[in-house]
């Protein structure tokens, strides 16, 4: 950085020593000072009065340091004389003592602090003194981090001698982070009332807790005592009520029961260490630009804001292994550290499970509800995690996305973060929800074997090294985009009704914890899918999928991308959903540069086509953004078998039927709210007269068959037609198997098969037509939303609630699709009696 013309403004009496100018130019070839932006509610120093600089450690780099950082930042020198004394303005926490000399006890800090806070209180001059806390770090930025020796030598947790700090000067010295905190004010040093020497132990106390804190936030929580966590684990009350619960069932008793928890705790802990994160990211950075034409993160600024003081849990969409490397990598290139990850346990392969847990990577097994011993030690160790300050990672969808599209979450994590928070709550907790946006898909081939109904290959080292096969390939941009945070305290006090509510570990769920869950679950999907990005590869899936042979011309295609992205920007789904700015024509080239289409050529124009493996792993990525043409897409299939309808009538369809739109797409809007987007979306396809209105604007109505307007209503209509085909199935086979007949697990089934029949049948693009779990969730909101219930004998019973949304369901789906269902039912039902 070059000097500020203030730096010139600065009072002559600074007289630096001849040696500490010397010994600055020589190592200034070595140093590039980078200062780290204030906090917003941090107040400017006011430089018009007296500034003592606070350092954590004593050092003559630390001085060089600090005399050209305030330089550069045009604030007074650290080697001018404080007012009234022969003491320079910097002040070193913790003082290096000679060669030989042993090493400075704790207390010195406070006998030192003490005649400070004499010299200060003994001088008129120094009433309006500040204290301005500075954190020196050299070599933490990884992006510029230019070969092993530099992540070798780079900032830690430990107190380093002469020659290794001169060490990382020559290779770190260009990656030198400087933070000026908020100013302590001379009055709150030094309380009138209160004694000197307790003044100095609490001024002490406080400069260690704050350094302690700004080193954990820019480099990482102290976590080299793995050992002594594990200890500590084991002795904590949750734990040893576990182990003498449990050591009553085993034959060894507690000893047993103890020397299994121990276990458990092993195969859980992470092993955090700082060289492997560094050199981690020194290795990802060539990974990234072998296989990848760019990473970008989004929205960071606003995090970096919200962070400090926080408990930070990260909370991503779940659509590759790639996503635990991308937003660590990301997080720890653009200055924070990255948070400890729940992996599954299947990763904790040789060779690689070791570098995961020094990666921050601490393991859970998929489900153990049932082992009330190792639910202890895991919940345990979270808190313990918590409690230290650490960051956290997890995927609430519990696996990895098969479809693109967000999966139902499994709130078992998010239970345990929260009776974490309330047992302890130590800080505010923020969930982060992140949006990942892929252009192509490592897994990609290994998904289409499993939405083709292929059992998922369990992970292997043998998998694991067949996958070098990857760099071979290119898999275009990844953006990540921070989505708007959730702050846990107001939706806490909204469902407990009390501000600041505690659980203790051991005590029984209230009733409104459950609630609780899911409602901040569903509140982080909401988020993450606020947040989307919508890549050249979402568009073009969108408008291919959209025909029946994935084939369309080259104007058609052109016509719906300009189409879908005015969409996009007139009518915004959220402040942080990002659009690539690519013209039409250059999505195309794209896609087809990226193999993911084919071009045709024919006289009467080119046809562009997706064909095998493609068009199946297309659907993946339209799938990514079905939620941002949901209400565009509603509208639309109103007008595939009708000619005309009342926008009133529109609306009320809509509205009958968002409930179960919302459940799968987890929308973001109420009731009313979905109303009045579906008004302003029919509007606006007036204005791009896709559809008309009437002059008495009651009446929509679409436009001439085989027109362009027609073709893009077709094509927008079919990013929902499957949803409502799915629905349809479920009515069709509640309905005609009668009220009471039914449990929940035989309707998912006969609709599983009818649906997967049905695809044969009719060649419906999109494995994710008959997926289970799609069936499964729309079971559950009709049980939700009343519409069928369960007896006794957990049979679904149902009233004519139904039959109105199997009603308007008619209207939607055409007579051939109907008809097809209705014929394909059957014999679904025959083949459940078979399997019975």
């Amino acid at each position: 950085m070059s000097e500020t013309g203030n730096a010139q403004e600065l009072p002559a009496r600074v007289d630096r020593p001849w040696w500490l100018s010397l010994t600055e130019r020589l190592i200034r070839p070595f140093v590039r000072i980078k200062p780290l932006p204030p906090a917003p509610e941090q107040p400017p120093l006011d430089t018009q009065r007296p500034v003592l600089y606070v350092l954590e450690h004593h050092g003559l780099s630390n001085l060089l340091i600090l005399d050209r950082a305030c330089r550069e930042s045009g604030l007074p020198s650290p080697s001018a004389r404080l007012p009234g004394t022969r003491r320079r303005a910097v002040f070193a926490l913790s003082q290096r003592r000679g060669w030989f000399a042993p090493r400075a006890k704790l207390s010195d800090r406070s006998d030192r602090l003490q005649e400070l806070l004499g010299d200060v209180r003994s001088q008129s001059e120094l009433d309006h003194l500040q204290l301005v806390p500075v954190s020196i770090f050299v070599g933490r930025a990884p992006d510029r981090e230019s070969g092993w020796l530099p992540v070798l030598f780079a900032e830690n947790w430990v107190v380093v001698g002469r020659f290794r700090r001169l060490l990382a000067l020559l290779f770190n010295g260009r990656n030198t982070l400087v933070k000026f905190s908020t100013a302590i004010e001379r009055d709150r040093a030094l309380e009138p009332e209160v004694q000197l020497e307790s003044s100095a132990r609490k001024l002490a106390r406080v400069l260690r807790v704050h350094f302690r804190r700004i080193r954990a936030a820019i480099i990482g929580p102290d976590l080299s005592h793995r050992r002594m966590l594990v200890d500590r684990l084991l002795m904590s009350p949750a734990v040893r009520s576990a182990i003498v619960a449990q050591g009553s069932k085993e034959k060894g008793g507690q000893i047993t029961a103890q020397r299994k928890a121990r276990q458990f705790a092993r195969e859980i802990a992470a092993d955090y260490s700082h060289t492997v994160v560094r050199s981690a990211s020194f290795m990802l950075r060539g990974f990234w630009s072998r296989i990848y034409d760019g990473i970008t993160l989004r929205y960071f600024d606003q995090l970096l804001e919200d962070a400090p003081g926080r408990e930070v849990i990260f909370v991503p969409c779940h659509r590759s292994h790639i996503d635990y490397l991308v937003v660590s990598y990301l997080l720890y290139r653009h200055g924070l550290v990255p948070p400890h990850i729940a992996a599954g346990v299947n990763l904790n392969l040789p060779i690689v499970g070791p570098i995961l847990r020094r990666g921050g990577a601490f393991f859970l097994r998929r489900s153990f509800r049932s082992n009330a011993l190792y639910s202890a030690v895991f919940s345990e160790y979270v808190r313990q995690l918590m409690r230290q300050g650490v960051s956290l990672e997890y995927f609430i969808e519990g696996g990895r996305s098969r479809t693109g599209r967000l999966l139902q979450p499994r709130a078992g994590m998010l239970a345990i973060t929260l009776r974490g928070c309330l047992a302890e709550p130590s800080r505010p907790v923020m969930f982060q929800p992140v949006y990942i946006a892929y252009e192509k898909l490592l897994e990609g081939k290994s998904y289409i074997g499993e939405l083709s109904g292929k059992a998922k290959k369990k992970e292997s080292l043998w998998q694991l090294l067949r996958a070098v096969k990857v760099l071979r390939q290119r898999y275009g941009k990844v953006v990540v985009n921070l989505a708007e945070p959730i702050e846990l305290s107001a939706l806490v006090q909204a469902h407990s009704g009390e501000k600041s509510p505690t659980l203790a570990a051991s005590a029984e769920r209230p009733a409104w914890f459950n609630p609780l869950v899911d409602d901040l679950a569903n509140r982080i999907q909401q988020h993450i899918n606020q947040a989307a990005h919508v890549n050249p590869i979402n568009l073009v899936a969108l408008a291919i999928l959209g025909t029946p042979k994935h084939a369309i011309s080259r104007p058609d295609l052109l016509r719906f991308l300009d189409l879908a992205q005015s969409l996009l920007k007139d009518l915004p789904y959220g402040p942080r959903v990002s659009l690539s700015e690519m013209p039409p024509a250059e999505m195309v080239d794209y896609a087809l540069q990226m193999d993911w289409i084919q071009c045709k050529p024919h006289p009467l124009g080119d046809v562009i086509s997706a064909e095998g493996d493609a068009g199946v792993l297309l659907s993946y990525f339209r799938n990514n953004i079905l939620h941002l043409f949901a209400v565009a897409g509603w509208v639309a299939c109103c007008f595939l078998n009708n000619r005309r309808l009342s926008v009133a009538g529109v609306v009320r369809m809509g509205q009958q039927l968002y409930p179960f739109l919302k459940d799968e797409l987890f929308l973001p809007w109420d009731s009313e709210q979905f109303a009045a987007r579906i008004e302003a979306v029919a509007d606006w396809l007036v204005e791009r007269e896709i559809l008309s209105k009437s002059s008495d604007g009651v009446f929509l109505s679409r436009p001439k068959e085989g027109s362009d307007a027609g073709f893009m209503i077709r094509i927008l209509a079919h990013s929902l037609l499957q949803a409502f085909q799915r629905y349809f199935i479920t009515l069709s086979v509640l309905t005609r198997n009668g009220s009471g007949t039914l449990t929940a697990a035989q309707l998912e089934k006969l609709c599983y098969l009818t649906a997967q029949r049905l695809a044969m049948l009719q060649e419906l693009s999109g494995p994710e037509f008959f997926d289970r779990g799609l069936f499964k969730g729309f079971i559950q909101n009709l049980r939700d939303q009343g519409v069928v219930t369960a007896d006794d004998q957990s049979k679904l019973s149902f009233g004519p609630e139904l039959e109105q949304v199997a009603k308007d369901a008619r209207i939607i789906l055409g007579r051939d699709m109907r008809q097809g269902i209705i014929q394909v039912t059957p014999e679904a039902m025959e083949a459940l009696a078979e399997g019975a």
